[in-house]
């Protein structure tokens, strides 16, 4: 089956009833458990319900795009596409929205929960939040500027979180290389994706915690990391002075952070990538040769993502009777 990349930017709710121009050609297949076509006939106006709220939610606040593909990620990398990742914690449950790794974090789960409350009002226990929050990250993007993907859907929702998943699962940007491959090769994905899905940096930004051993002590004698630019470093420590209150203040993954575009593998050819796990990919020679080739060709960065992206949201899913759809995105039925 042949599939048409789209690449729209912010535009009107009139306009969600008609398609963006098709720009290029991309072949998708798909075998599993999922359709394309799942909801076609039981919730028919599920993908423009999701492309309104996206729409609306990014002209709030142009970062949300960047945390609704975060989070889609942070979803699928741990146990799989299946929703875990917004459930809250109840008194005698313990989930992954407050672990380490996404605690004070990831944000937009709000846009997820009024996505789900329209859908209801329209399709009642019908979709499920794992394949709302698939489908919102793909609008996310498309709505940035980046590629189109087509969603195969029907994933149902977990009923179970694990905080001890997040912690063994998500990959860190203080871990080597080799370390975030596995992880993604434990998911079925492999060493093209680790670089292709690091090329979400291009949105959104990281908080100074995650990258301010590079400004002030990366060698353990107080010496910055020898591969960072000049005056990257310096920018970057007056964003992030050498003070625990300034963990928190956040810092630009590149350098058109609203925008889907391959700006991040050109900062990485210059010694401007933020996190040590990004600039690790131009440093490998593994890594090296695609990081040069994305940097120089936006097209094949594109249709590359959009494939990993199908990847990614087929990692794990539940399907048919397992796990089930939930009413509310954050609490189990």
């Amino acid at each position: 089956m042949t599939h048409k990349i789209i690449s729209c930017f912010t535009i009107p709710l009139c306009l969600f009833l008609f398609l963006c121009p098709f720009v290029h050609m991309y072949p998708f297949s798909y075998t599993s458990q999922l359709d394309y076509n799942f909801y076609d006939r039981a919730c028919p106006r599920l993908s423009m319900i999701v492309r309104y709220n996206i729409w609306a939610a990014l002209k709030n606040d142009t970062r949300m795009a960047a945390s609704l593909l975060r989070m889609h990620f942070h979803d699928c990398i741990v146990n799989g596409c299946d929703g875990s990742v917004l459930l809250d914690d109840t008194d005698d449950f313990k989930g992954e929205k407050n672990a380490p790794a996404n605690h004070n974090s990831l944000r937009g789960f709000e846009v997820i929960d009024s996505i789900k409350a329209d859908v209801e009002k329209f399709c009642p226990s019908t979709v499920s939040c794992a394949d709302i929050l698939t489908l919102a990250a793909r609008e996310a993007v498309v709505l940035s500027g980046g590629p189109f993907w087509p969603v195969p859907l029907g994933r149902r929702d977990a009923t179970t979180a694990s905080v001890k998943a997040v912690n063994e699962q998500i990959p860190s940007p203080f871990e080597p290389l080799a370390n975030i491959t596995a992880k993604f090769t434990s998911k079925g994905l492999d060493i093209k994706d680790v670089v292709v899905l690091s090329g979400g940096h291009t949105l959104g930004f990281a908080q100074c915690f995650t990258f301010k051993r590079r400004l002030f002590n990366f060698d353990g004698l107080g010496n910055p990391d020898p591969t960072l630019d000049s005056s990257a470093l310096s920018s970057l420590r007056r964003i992030c002075p050498k003070k625990d209150e300034a963990n928190s203040n956040v810092a630009p993954l590149d350098s058109t952070n609203v925008k889907f575009d391959n700006t991040y593998y050109t900062n990485l050819v210059q010694n401007t990538g933020l996190l040590e796990s990004d600039q690790a990919l131009v440093n490998d020679p593994n890594t090296a040769a695609m990081v040069n080739s994305y940097s120089g060709n936006p097209f094949l960065f594109n249709n590359d993502f959009a494939a990993s992206m199908v990847k990614l949201g087929n990692v794990g899913v539940l399907t048919g009777e397992n796990g089930q759809i939930r009413k509310k995105c954050g609490s189990v039925n």
